[in-house]
């Protein structure tokens, strides 16, 4: 009988809105890994009928529409109201946590190689989740503030006030970084992003390689 597959490192990525955290975690699980996207199951789960039921009474009918939940729109209310904000994170986060263990369970029965979690407010909402003691290793995604705003502006619509908004909803990046293991730079390319996080698995592989 061949030996059981090691159990899959478990990767947490941090860093900036619009430094590439996404992309970084997609190279970072590779071909034989899982990414754990917390964005795309808040997305799910504000689509539930639920949650759609209740931001029609709340606010209004014109919020959501045939194909789907407004988010810009639903971004303008609830960071001009944070009790609004705080009922509706009430309404998705749980279904959030829930994706998240059950693809935690899923990867490690699946023996995936690596699990990484695309989780925005990993720290934030440990106390909820409990999911950086899940975590081998953290990764901080390092990228100037140029470039952020200016991939924020291009693939968002958003300017640099409103990127530094949000950012103040989020742990300073100094503290994120200080927690990670290890820092990414993603002020280049994609070429040199793939190089970077290939010398990063080397490294991580060779710290938890088994006796």
């Amino acid at each position: 009988m061949s030996p059981a597959p090691p159990p899959p490192l478990v990767i947490g990525v941090l860093g900036g809105i619009a430094s590439g955290k996404s992309q970084v975690a997609r190279l970072l699980a590779g071909p034989r890994g899982v990414v754990l996207d917390a964005d795309r199951f808040a997305h799910e789960a504000l689509e539930s009928e639920a949650v759609r039921a209740w931001l029609r009474a709340t606010l209004g009918a014109s919020l959501v529409g045939p194909q789907g939940v407004d988010r810009r729109a639903l971004a303008e209310h609830v960071f001009r109201q944070p009790a609004l904000r705080r009922e509706l994170e009430q309404r998705v986060h749980p279904a959030v946590r829930e994706r998240l263990r059950e693809g935690l369970a899923a990867g490690r029965r699946e023996g995936r190689e690596r699990i990484v979690l695309d989780v925005p407010l990993l720290l934030e909402n440990d106390a909820q989740h409990q999911l950086t003691g899940e975590c081998h290793v953290l990764v901080f995604v390092e990228c100037d503030a140029t470039v952020r705003a200016e991939r924020a502006q291009r693939t968002r619509g958003w300017s640099g006030d409103e990127l530094a908004r949000r950012e103040q909803a989020q742990l300073p990046l100094d503290v994120k970084r200080a927690r990670a293991d290890l820092v990414l730079d993603n002020s280049g390319d994609l070429a040199q992003l793939s190089e970077r996080v290939a010398d990063a698995l080397r490294g991580i592989a060779s710290r938890f390689a088994q006796p």
